[in-house]
């Protein structure tokens, strides 16, 4: 399948180019999954930070200029309690 194709790079070769940036840049997302369904690529998993699901949809607009993307990325609370738990 090509579709989508930018200039000699099918769509599979930027969903994989996506993967491995995600895996091995500073962001150091594995838990992210990139897929195309029905002509649209969409980004599903957890990300720790608001700021770091950002950084993702950035690099995912910019890779796939010309095809809709969708995401579903949660943002993990990764905060620490605000008071302890009392255990009874």
């Amino acid at each position: 399948m090509t579709l989508g194709d930018q200039g000699a790079y099918p769509v599979e070769y930027r969903i994989a180019h996506l993967r491995e940036r995600l895996a091995k840049e500073d962001l150091g997302e594995l838990g992210v999954r990139v897929e195309l369904r029905g002509g649209t690529v969409l980004l599903t998993g957890t990300v720790q930070t608001a700021e770091r699901r950002g950084e993702i949809l950035r690099l995912a607009h910019a890779e796939f200029a010309g095809l809709p993307v969708r995401a579903d990325l949660v943002v993990a609370g990764a905060e620490p309690p605000a008071r302890h738990e009392e255990i009874p």
